[in-house]
């Protein structure tokens, strides 16, 4: 092998792997950013990837009975359809859609950036969003004033949302009459909902480590009641325990968009509804025909189990799973599932967990680089040392040439005396 075509492969070489692996990132360098869909954990255990080979939700409308939706959050864009305020209370900008703009982005949240690979991404994120404001925040001081001055406005919400094409509604949220053991009213909206083919979902209720009462909405009959679990599987201790539990799901360390399109960690059965609500939104957009109750039985049949076979008072049915739901879909309604390949940036790859110690607390836009970024490191490292290998053993074999008396060829231009390492680069 001549020198020069020792050279020229070198080169390739060392293109090719330029081209094939990033550059490598020197302590000094900035944090690489890593997306908030990295973070979001619960869409690997809920097997939202798989269930995107069938379907994203495309077509279903899912009501958002809540504190309000931010439709101007990057990762709604385009999602939300804005209904009526019925709480009675005029609209205070700092008080007003956390919860609610949470919520929607854990159903239809559709990312945002280059192939929106950056943000939150929902369960359902092909679904729209109807908001219908029927709550305070928390923290909002005229909570109690507007649950008068409201009246019953969770039970004309779920009327409103049933006449205004909703297929799923979504409750992260209790005792909206006020009262712990439900109103009649409430109980009227939600079998008329049923009645008209609409699945409804609520959270359990966050006071599990507590008195553990009955939570209503959940607790209507019908209702697809949802409990919370952390990344172990296990039943989180703030999770209501009730004989009525549908399934569980994901409800600690999740990450959400929030008003003013910022993110927030947050805890919570909250959490946990709006997930299943979008592995209903992903049942109904492929089988639209089945009703409320089927939709119901294939989601808890579709959930993974507990250690213990059957209904369990913490677990319900077992820990909800999106693709297991659609294939228990698929045989109520004998037929395969369609298969096609999921858009760009649907991947849920790459999850990331987050401690349950920042709930609530702003989520940053960059951080140290874990994970996958470790493992990119090494890959560059080996890269790196591989090239070098090449190029030491490319010497060693011209300085054995010219050891055995073989003239080099004539070179091109004129050289500088003393070569410098690793030969010539034009």
């Amino acid at each position: 092998m001549s020198r020069m075509h020792a050279l020229g492969a070198i080169l390739i070489t060392i293109s090719l792997v330029a081209f094939a692996w990033p550059s490598v990132r020197g302590p000094d360098d900035p944090p690489v950013p890593v997306h908030q869909r990295a973070r979001q954990w619960a869409l690997a255990p809920l097997d939202a990837p798989e269930a995107w080979r069938t379907t994203r939700g495309e077509g279903v409308v899912v009501a958002v009975l809540d504190t309000g939706v931010d439709p101007a959050h990057p990762d709604l864009a385009g999602a939300v359809v804005e209904g009526p305020d019925l709480t009675g209370t005029a609209r205070r900008e700092s008080l007003w859609g956390r919860h609610g703009t949470a919520m929607a982005s854990l159903i239809a949240g559709r990312g945002h950036g280059g192939g929106r690979t950056a943000g939150v991404l929902g369960v359902a994120p092909g679904s729209t969003i109807l908001s219908v404001r029927v709550a305070l925040e928390n923290d909002d001081p005229r909570r109690g004033r507007a649950r008068q001055r409201g009246g019953n406005a969770l039970a004309r919400g779920i009327r409103y949302a049933v006449d205004h094409g909703a297929q799923v509604i979504n409750m992260s949220l209790g005792c909206g009459s006020g009262s712990w053991e439900g109103s009649a009213a409430e109980q009227r909206a939600v079998r008329y909902a049923l009645g008209r083919g609409v699945v409804l979902v609520a959270s359990s209720g966050n006071d599990g480590a507590g008195p553990g009462r009955k939570n209503f909405p959940a607790a209507y009959p019908g209702v697809i009641s949802v409990g919370a679990v952390d990344e172990n599987m296990r039943v989180a201790p703030f999770s209501n325990r009730q004989d009525d539990l549908s399934v569980v799901a994901p409800g600690t360390g999740i990450v959400t968009a929030d008003r003013t399109g910022s993110y927030v960690v947050t805890d919570g059965t909250s959490s946990a509804a709006a997930l299943v609500a979008g592995v209903a939104a992903l049942v109904r957009a492929e089988f639209p025909e089945l009703s409320p109750a089927q939709v119901r039985r294939a989601v808890e049949r579709g959930a993974t189990r507990p250690p213990a076979e059957g209904h369990d008072p913490a677990y319900g049915h077992g820990v909800v799973n999106a693709a297991r739901a659609l294939e228990q879909a698929a045989g109520a309604r004998q037929r395969p599932l369609r298969a096609r390949v999921p858009p760009r940036g649907a991947s849920g790859e790459g999850t990331a967990a987050v401690s349950g110690e920042d709930a609530g607390a702003a989520v940053p836009t960059a951080a140290t680089v874990t994970g996958r970024d470790a493992m990119a490191d090494s890959r560059q490292a080996v890269c790196a040392a591989l090239v070098l290998f090449v190029l030491v053993l490319a010497l060693h074999r011209l300085a054995g040439r010219r050891r055995r008396g073989r003239p080099p060829l004539p070179a091109a231009r004129p050289r500088p005396s003393g070569p410098p390492p690793g030969g010539d680069v034009t």
